[in-house]
């Protein structure tokens, strides 16, 4: 082969190089660090993978930190939900339904730069849990039965993440809505997951849970009602960069089909296979999209 040859060989293999990373569409797509949010964004990834996306996936990060990145464009997308930009992100208390609270926090991101997608019909927002078999808590079946059970001088232990003490939506503001108040030496902050083992193991009578978790249903646990409305609702919903969905319409679409496969018994369903059964975050997220055919 001539040097003529070669050179024009290599030309021609630069220009393909070239333009195939011209024509690459890089999405950044964001998680927050537990385990819905990894299934989700391991979802989102392998869905645009399979049409024709590229994809760096950038899981595991707290909500603030998830945030700033959306709004700093470091990150495109990802799945966040309506309670926390409402509460946390936009410092809005007033009680909403669920289409109300959607419809705020799209008015009031939008005006970031921020696109809300189609809602899922998956809402984890937070709720107390006790064990369905404990004698103590047989007739305890709303957060007013327990409310009224402490004031009566029951000594219950209470499981939270370290967080919800703290939160605009957390323990100081629902034990004001529910007038009762835990003892501080009975309130256990953890690590989310080791207070569902926790309230399993019996070390507290009450653990902090949130709704779409798998183990709820796997432990044998009683999620009491929330009579009067205090947590706000948590729907599930793509959130997108308005660059981003200006430049790739057609990742929009897509996502909503995605939202639209996703509910309360689906999220907890998949949870629980990470949890406990102990599958790992890709095969799950990968056997979802099969069954639902999104992807082959």
């Amino acid at each position: 082969m001539s040097m003529k040859t070669k050179l024009l060989g290599l030309m021609a293999a630069l220009i393909t190089s070239f333009t195939l990373s011209v024509q690459a569409v890089e999405l950044v797509v964001g998680g927050k660090g537990y385990t819905e949010q990894l299934l989700l964004a391991s979802m989102t990834e392998q869905f645009l993978k399979a049409n024709g996306y590229d994809v760096d996936k950038r899981d595991g990060m707290g909500s603030t930190v998830l945030r700033k990145a959306q709004l700093n464009d470091q990150v495109d997308l990802y799945w966040e939900y309506t309670g926390t930009s409402l509460r946390t992100y936009n410092k809005i208390k007033d009680k909403m339904t669920a289409r109300e609270a959607y419809n705020k926090v799209k008015e009031l991101d939008g005006k970031l730069g921020i696109i809300w997608l189609n809602p899922s019909k998956a809402n984890n927002t937070y709720a107390l849990a006790v064990r369905a078999d404990d004698p103590k808590m047989a007739n305890i079946n709303t957060l007013s039965d327990l409310a009224e059970a402490v004031n009566d001088g029951e000594d219950f232990k209470f499981a939270a993440n370290i967080e919800f003490p703290v939160r605009p939506d957390g323990l100081k503001p629902l034990q004001k809505t529910y007038d009762f108040k835990f003892k501080r030496s009975n309130v256990k902050k953890m690590d989310p997951g080791l207070a569902y083992q926790a309230l399993k193991l019996k070390e507290v009578d009450i653990a902090l849970v949130f709704g779409t978790d798998g183990r709820i249903g796997a432990f044998g646990f009683k999620v009491l009602g929330d009579d009067k409305g205090f947590f706000p609702d948590y729907s599930i919903v793509p959130v997108i960069r308005q660059g981003t969905l200006q430049k790739h319409p057609k990742v929009g679409e897509l996502l909503n089909t995605m939202s639209s496969k996703l509910d309360d018994k689906t999220m907890s369903g998949l949870n629980a296979k990470v949890d406990v059964d102990r599958q790992s975050i890709e095969k799950v997220a990968k056997d979802f999209l099969k069954k639902e055919g999104l992807i082959k």
